[in-house]
């Protein structure tokens, strides 16, 4: 559906060049709910750019449904973000126009007819729940109320695929779980492929089923998102997993502190769990049957659309063989084990 060739973006100034976006190459299936996460300055928003043809690529392809958008005119290009839908962080509504107004704008610039404009509205304003509000203004909406008039408008042209850039930035976590749920339900419901852009992982893992991590204009880390939760490679995507499972991680630090100073011979670890095991008596089994203490720290389970994803920060305490033993079983059982301090020597 999606396929990014050696993407590179460069901008030229008076005195130096800068590169937002740096040999990127990726490809999104058709029907897939697809991530791209990076902290502000990544690349990610000069990417979600370039999907749409606002950006043109410095070097590279952008291919949609096997068509170059860098060969096309501008009024071929035109058209076919017709068929390319964008949700914003800010929702980019007129506050002029009413609900049904805002979502029959893009109808008007494509010059569908008035029946036909005004059954897609009403469709679309039962779609995303908001019959009833068809003549509201947008300052009479909660902020959940404008992104779904947004979500409504990206879909009134029937798009191949939708672009959202940081579209749950603005809202809270409630408001941030139905939008995210709505998003599920119109993917699944329209088979529709869409493209997440945010520096939230937990918007991540919620709804996407790959991911690509950035950070200073390259992918660092691809993949499947349930792989990357349970080994993530490079510290960056370590700090975003962190950020959703802990949001607490400064205190957990000090306590990461104050616990290997008072039992400097014990072992701290970040255990991550999923599927079944995620509901298993690991953690007493081993401790029974390796005769170690096991101080849980901190732990959660989250998620996916896939499976549950659990993390857990424990502290082993015990013999030193005994302690060596228990992470070699915690390993065997498949729980992902990664030692936060070493075992110090006798």
């Amino acid at each position: 559906m999606i396929t990014l060739n050696h993407i590179n973006k460069t901008y030229e100034g008076k005195r130096h060049s800068v590169t937002a976006v740096d040999d990127v190459s990726l490809s999104v299936d058709e029907g897939e709910i697809y991530g791209i996460i990076g902290y502000s300055g990544a690349g990610k928003s000069t990417l979600i750019r370039m999907l749409n043809g606002l950006e043109q690529p410095t070097t590279g392809d952008v291919l949609i449904n096997g068509e170059n958008l860098n060969h096309l005119s501008r009024k071929e290009l035109r058209e076919r973000r017709q068929k390319i839908g964008m949700i914003f962080q800010h929702f980019n509504l007129l506050w002029s126009r009413t609900v049904k107004e805002n979502i029959l704008l893009p109808l008007e610039i494509a010059n569908v007819p008035q029946g036909e404009r005004d059954s897609k509205a009403e469709e679309l304003i039962g779609l995303v729940g908001l019959k009833g509000r068809e003549d509201a203004y947008p300052s009479q909406l909660s902020g959940g109320q404008k992104q779904r008039v947004g979500i409504a408008r990206a879909l009134a042209n029937d798009p191949e695929v939708l672009l959202c850039d940081e579209a749950t930035s603005s809202l809270d976590p409630q408001t941030t779980e139905d939008v995210l749920d709505l998003l599920v339900d119109i993917n699944r419901r329209l088979n529709l492929t869409i493209v997440v852009i945010t520096h939230e992982m937990n918007v991540i893992r919620k709804i996407c089923k790959r991911v690509a991590v950035m950070e200073a204009g390259n992918i660092i880390e691809e993949g499947d998102v349930v792989d990357i939760f349970k080994n993530p490679q490079n510290q960056a995507t370590k700090r975003f997993i962190r950020q959703d499972t802990d949001p607490d991680s400064e205190n957990t630090d000090d306590i990461f502190e104050k616990l290997i100073q008072e039992f400097p011979n014990g072992q701290l670890l970040h255990l991550r769990f999923h599927g079944g095991s995620t509901q298993s008596p690991i953690i007493s089994k081993i401790s029974r049957d390796y005769e170690v203490d096991i101080n849980i720290i901190q732990g959660n389970i989250q998620s996916t659309q896939e499976t549950l994803l659990g993390s857990l920060y424990v502290q082993i305490l015990g013999d030193k063989e005994n302690i060596k033993q228990a992470i070699d079983e915690f390993k065997r059982m498949n729980v992902e084990t990664e030692e936060v301090n070493n075992v110090d020597a006798d």
